[in-house]
């Protein structure tokens, strides 16, 4: 079973790490020079925050998983939320740092938004140590759908390079 939990923990870390490998030079280049509040996170929070959230809902996707017997018809809700919205999570960097895209970018977050709170929802039914986990990373995405209606409202010639 550690196979199990060792790979539910390390799936989301997947997308994560494409996502910034894809646009790791656009941040120097292009993020640096966008107006941003002052209580923007500093750049090196970032990479230490979203290890820590994507090991929690990484785990916490194991503890559903498990709980529900494997990937069964009970399944098809709780872990397609969650699915959808780790492809959200996972798009948001290329749209954002790769494509410069404002627009689109907050389009996703917001979406992001709606299915994170109902893959908590969810879990909370199946597992409330797992809905827990989701926590942090609700609080988060909260900071960073504030910081993209931020950016998007303070920068308007980036809306849609």
């Amino acid at each position: 079973m550690w196979a199990y939990t060792v790979g539910f923990t390390v799936l989301p870390h997947v997308g994560g790490f494409l996502g910034w490998f894809l646009s790791r030079k656009e941040i120097p280049q292009w993020y640096e020079k966008l107006k941003k509040p002052s209580w923007c996170p500093s750049r090196r929070v970032f990479p230490v925050a979203w290890t820590m959230l994507y090991t929690g809902m990484g785990y916490a996707s194991y503890l559903v998983w498990n709980d529900l017997g494997g990937c069964g018809s009970k399944a098809i809700v709780p872990l397609g939320l969650y699915g959808a919205q780790l492809v959200f999570n996972w798009a948001w960097p290329p749209l954002f740092f790769g494509a410069h895209n404002l627009n689109l970018a907050l389009l996703d977050i917001l979406c992001l938004d709606g299915l994170a709170i109902g893959t908590l929802c969810s879990w909370y039914r199946i597992n409330r140590v797992a809905a827990l986990l989701l926590l942090p990373y609700l609080g988060w995405l909260a900071m960073a759908t504030c910081l993209t209606i931020r950016i998007w409202k303070d920068n308007p010639e980036h809306k849609g390079d």
